[in-house]
This record gives structure tokens, sequence and C-alpha cells, in this order.
């Protein structure tokens, strides 16, 4: 039986905010579970925070808890009613501040100085469109290009014009102030523009004393002329292809999308692929053909992690959604190829990497059962996930966090072991706790990479063949 690699993350939403709904989520095979600030409140995300701890228990496996920051997006403004545009009309856009009885009011209030004549203005991901005719004490008269219904708090994008907004809004520091009382896993930020927009998140994480890491979130045209700079900053990026492809347009996505994988695997980052991968599902039981081929596509070209949101946080299906993921991974991951790599002198590599693509290599060499990796901070299963090997990853550890942040890195399964500050009784408690853990019996060959110098992160530097 095929056990699956790639991780599936699941938005939790008021269609997925019970005990029942998110122990089944689990049990079908959600890895992380995301809360989205855009939307909800802070008393919703406690309570649900909550539930996904309690069914993490119960599992026993670890779930990656992540708080997705909002970022400096422009929204639509509260409206009593929905608004109907019509192709052809023209409509008033201004900032919440300068806004009128009949205007659509965008929060924040940055349009007046941004906005210029012939900008587009796209809303709801580009269901409806806006061009702008004319700029007047921050209120812009645009005509309706693509019609169609407005609604409260949707999202504004306006391609190709810089915002003069802080990456991290006030908004944020109050969700993250929030989000490291709740003990997340991962922060992701939204519309990152350069490394250090991630820098400056992971400064006010650690300031708080988190061991909380970061996820830079692809979704901005400078993001991508700025993206090894973005990866070499943060832990791990995500492709969030709703704004991307509002941002630069569909057509550039799907290359894009495998250009940042590839990226981020050459950084040993895990990288998740968000955004409609089963949107038809929020409403119907089964996926579309081109979803499933969407997804398949995903794991083929080496994400990480399968991101669910709407589907999930609000769909009619949500375990279905999951089971769906699992389903197709199962079935395309025996495809994939080894990333064989020998690192040269050139590449300068650390010699956790080299030991990994070692170990990868030795375990192919002898069908080894698995590859077993005792880690402090996890870094070490990430350098030999970042190859794809064929053989299960099973990494354990004393740290907690450390567990949960492996919870996302591709073919890793993560086990919980007692502390030891002796390398012999770690390698017999590795083992005990893989042949424990069903992946590997009794009697089969593994391949360990681990350090002799216990608990020191970065130390390690042996490659040893056992028998489980």
């Amino acid at each position: 039986m095929h056990v699956r690699r790639t991780k599936i993350v699941a938005t939790i939403g008021p269609a997925s905010s019970s005990p029942e709904a998110i122990a089944a989520l689990i049990a079908a095979g959600m890895d992380g579970a995301r809360l989205n600030m855009s939307h909800g409140n802070h008393d919703d995300h406690k309570i649900r925070a909550a539930l996904v701890r309690d069914a993490e228990a119960a599992s026993g496996r670890p779930i990656a808890l992540i708080a997705d920051l909002q970022g400096p997006k422009l929204r639509v403004g509260a409206l009593d009613v929905p608004l109907k545009l019509e192709r052809g009309t023209t409509v008033v856009i201004a900032g919440e501040d300068a806004a009128r009885d009949d205007d659509l009011p965008i929060s924040p209030a940055v349009l007046g100085s941004v906005l210029q004549i012939g900008n587009d203005v796209l809303i709801d991901d580009g269901r409806v469109k806006l061009r702008v005719e004319a700029v007047e004490r921050g209120r812009a008269r645009c005509e309706v290009i693509v019609g169609g219904v407005v609604s409260s708090h949707k999202g504004v994008n306006l391609p190709g014009v810089p915002l003069p907004i802080p990456s991290i809004t006030r908004k944020d520091l109050d969700d993250l102030e929030f989000a490291m009382e709740l003990g997340v896993d991962f922060v992701a930020l939204s519309f990152v523009r350069s490394g250090s927009d991630v820098r400056a998140l992971r400064t006010l994480i650690e300031a708080r004393g988190s061991t909380a890491h970061v996820i830079a979130k692809i979704e901005k045209a400078e993001a991508i002329s700025s993206l090894d700079e973005i990866l070499a900053e943060s832990d791990a990026v995500m492709v969030a292809r709703g704004d991307l492809g509002v941002e630069i347009g569909t057509a550039d996505v799907p290359l894009l999308q495998k250009r940042i994988i590839a990226r981020a695997l050459e950084r040993g980052r895990p990288v998740i692929t968000a955004t409609q991968m089963l949107e038809s599902m929020i409403h119907q039981p089964e996926p579309t053909r081109a979803e499933a081929s969407d997804i398949a596509n995903a794991i083929l070209d080496g994400t990480s992690a399968i991101m669910l949101s709407g589907e999930t946080a609000v769909g009619e299906f949500p375990i279905e959604a999951v089971d769906v993921m699992n389903r197709i991974a199962c079935a395309v991951e025996p495809s994939l190829d080894y990333r064989h790599e020998i690192p040269h002198a050139d590449d300068v590599p650390t010699i956790g990497q080299a030991m990994s693509n070692a170990a990868c290599d030795i375990a192919e060499a002898l069908s080894a059962k698995a590859i077993l990796v005792p880690t402090f901070t996890g870094r070490t299963a990430s350098a030999v996930a970042r190859l794809r090997p064929r053989r299960p990853i099973i990494a354990v550890t004393h740290q907690s966090h450390s567990l949960r942040h492996m919870a996302l890195e591709w073919g890793v399964t993560p086990l919980e072991i007692a502390e030891t500050d002796d390398v012999a009784d770690l390698w017999v408690r590795a083992l005990a706790a893989a042949r424990a853990s069903g992946v590997v019996e009794a009697g089969d060959r593994l391949v360990i990479t681990a350090g002799t110098a216990v608990n020191i992160p970065g130390s390690t530097n042996v490659i040893k063949v056992d028998i489980a």
C-alpha cells in the first residue's frame, strides 16, 4: 500500500468547526490546519485552534497549525446590500475616508495616491473589472469593463500598481499577537514583496519567544523578481495562485508555479500550492477532471503540500475534498522520480546537505525500507526530503514544535521520542519508534543519517546502515 508523501493543508472555517469535522479531516489525511485571518474573528479562530489541538492529540499525529495573515490587501468596504455593476456603466470608487453615499468604498484609503487614468481595478479575483477614467481628491471614476455583483469585503487588485502600504499592517500586528498566544506553528505572510518583508515578520515572531516558522506567500509580481532573496529568508513558501493570477495574468501562472516549486526545492524549502484546487467541490461531491489534473501536475512538479481553502472552510463537502486530494496523490506519487543530486564543491554545500545526498543514494542502492533521521530542528529531514527519495523518511525528535514543522515536509513521517544526550541511545530509540510506527518492520534495512553531537542543530555527520 502506498503511503502518501505530499502533505495536505485544509482551511478551517464555518463548515469544519466541529470536533467531529476536524477529526474527520485528520482521518481523511489533513496534515496542516490553516486559520485565515482575513475572515472570522479571534473568538472563532481560538475555538478552531483548540479543536485542532484536541483532535491532534486524539489522532496521535502532529498537525501543523498555520495563521495566515491578511497582509496589505485592498478590500471593498462594508456595503448595506451587494452592488450590481452593469458593463458599460460608470462607478466611483474611493477610500473609505473619502467615499460618498453612492461610491464604492475601498479600504485601506490609498487609492487617491496611486491610481492613474487607464489603471485596471479588479474585484473578487477579477470577476469584476473596472478601468479608471478620472481621478480627483481620492476618488476615481471608473468604467465597468466586466460587470457583476460586488459584496462587502471582496478583494481588490491593482495590477502593476505598487501600493504604499507596509507589508505588515496594524490588523496583521493584532492578528500576529493573537496567533502567538495560540501557539501556531507557522505564520503565513501575504503579498510578500521582498526578503526584508520576511525578515520583519521573523523579528516580530522571535521577539515574542515563538518558534513559529514563516511562510512567504508568492502572489505579487515584485515577489517573482525577488524570489531568491525571499527563499533565503523564509522557512517555506506558498504559490498563492489566486492573487498571483490576478496580478500577473492567469496565462502566466502555470509556468511560474513550476519555476517557484523548482527554486524552492533547490533551496530545500517546503512549498505549498494553493487556490482553487478543488473549487467545484464547494458545491459538488466530485471534482472536475481538470481539477484532478491540476492537483496531479502540482505533485509532479514537486510541491511539498497542496492546500484547500473555501472547499473545507465554507464548502458542502469538506471531508470529501481532503479524501479526493489524498486519492489523487496516492495515484500520482509512484511515478515521481528521485531527484538524484550530487553537490559539487563549487556549490559550497553544507555538511548536512552532502550527507543527505549520500544517505539517499545509499538507500536507493541498497533498496532500504526507509531513511531514518534523528533531528533536533527538522533541518536534516528537510534536506533529505528535497531530494524526493523513493524511500519513506522517518524523522524522530523530542521537540514538539519540530514535529509540527515537519508535518508539512514532503515524505516525512514525524515521530516523537524521549530526549537523550547519548548517540547510541538515540539510535536505539529511533529504531524502536520506527518499528512502532508500522512504517518498517523488524528485520527491515534502514539508512540512518544523524549527528554524533546529540541535540546540537546542524551537527549531522554520520550515515549508518542498520536493521530495524
